[in-house]
């Protein structure tokens, strides 16, 4: 063979069409990773764009989550300022009501099946109650100038009756918050991608990258692969690519049960500052969370289901939130989310051609789309 012809496993066609001058690679083809490259693409109309992404659907937990419209309950809210910066917790707050925005202007409700029901918090703690609604006039003034609504935050103790929850002690409602429909939302980002000529490449995993100052060398599943530039968008896996110290995965639990005649929850529900979650999907629920009662198994990026949360799941939907109700369960999974010590979102330039977009903090549906802009952005 002569010795200056290129070896390789693709055709001419191929190499041509898909892996020759490409101006940006994203590894990640979730939320953050598809509003990247859509970003992209709308500022720079001509560029080559390739998603690299692992799985045959998006790895991590942008198929798996529980399509809450959400951005932040009072106890969450009120935890987060005992652990953070209050000014940082509000800028967070802010980036995940834009985000929502972005998301609904780029996609429209229709195509998110998006439905602003609420979001209630529930709590079965007097105390706690009592302490969250004295904050919700001070919250509310926090709040008005991002969701230019006067009381976003309200008590309504008098829905547990309605909702028919047991050992309930107050409610809280955000007004604001809503629920989507995740499949609907990522088929129609793809969509919506693939009409922008952006190519996604599955099933093709990132082992290593390098910049080389000039473009980036990416070390593949099938080869080397080389971009002017890279983001990376793999939220809870970003350490097996990256030196970063304040991101780790974090597994969320899920199940959902079979249809529920004369279902009275409608809405987005929280519990126990956001590590349980549970919502209607028509007459199904779907329930979440309980990565608490497990923090060091479930700091993990296995998708294994873990039997202790899962039944006590089932045992809070018998005596708290279904109690007076006969359900069985459909179906079980797990997602693989992105945390830290901090929520807000690590959106930085980890060398001159690199940029990571990461650490959703439970919150992709809201924050990912403005979280793909600003890393777009940051490559400037």
């Amino acid at each position: 063979m002569h010795k200056n012809t290129i070896e390789t496993n693709f055709s001419f066609w191929e190499t041509q069409t898909y892996f020759k001058e490409i101006d940006l690679i994203i590894v990640g083809s979730g939320i953050v990773g598809l509003n990247a490259a859509i970003s992209y693409k709308e500022k720079y109309k001509k560029a080559k764009v390739v998603i690299l992404e692992r799985g045959i659907l998006p790895h991590g937990a942008s198929t798996k989550n529980a399509g809450f419209a959400c951005f932040g309950s009072v106890s969450e809210l009120l935890s987060d300022i005992k652990k953070s910066k209050e000014e940082v917790v509000w800028q967070t707050v802010e980036m995940r009501i834009k985000g929502l925005a972005l998301l609904k202007k780029r996609l429209g409700d229709k195509q998110i099946d998006y439905k602003e029901l609420g979001g209630f918090e529930l709590f079965d703690s007097k105390d706690r109650f009592e302490e969250c609604s004295h904050s919700i006039d001070y919250f509310n003034k926090q709040i008005k100038s991002y969701t230019r609504t006067k009381n976003t935050y309200s008590v309504e103790n008098k829905k547990i009756k309605s909702f028919q929850f047991k050992q309930i002690k107050g409610l809280i409602l955000n007004k604001k918050e809503g629920q989507i429909d995740t499949g609907m939302m990522m088929q129609n980002l793809i969509q919506l991608a693939l009409s922008k000529g952006i190519i996604i490449l599955n099933s093709i995993s990132v082992n290593k990258i390098n910049d080389l100052k000039q473009n980036v060398a990416l070390y593949t599943s099938i080869g080397e692969l080389k971009a002017k530039h890279v983001i990376v968008a793999t939220n809870g896996f970003a350490t097996e690519l990256l030196k970063l110290k304040d991101v780790k995965p974090a597994r969320a639990q899920v199940l959902i049960t079979k249809p529920i005649d004369d279902l009275k929850i409608k809405g987005t529900f929280h519990y126990d500052e956001g590590y349980y979650y549970f919502r209607n999907i028509g007459k199904r629920v779907l329930f979440g969370g309980g990565r608490n009662l497990d923090f060091e198994k479930e700091t993990s990026s296995k998708f294994v289901l873990n039997t202790k949360i899962q039944k006590h799941l089932e045992t809070l939907l018998q005596t708290i939130i279904l109690p007076d109700t006969k359900f069985d369960i459909e179906q079980r999974w797990c997602g693989i989310m992105g945390v830290g010590d901090e929520k807000k979102p690590i959106i930085k330039k980890i060398s001159p051609n690199i940029v990571c977009a990461v650490r959703m903090g439970g919150m992709g549906v809201a924050i990912g789309s403005l979280v793909g802009k600003l890393a777009v952005d940051e490559l400037s």
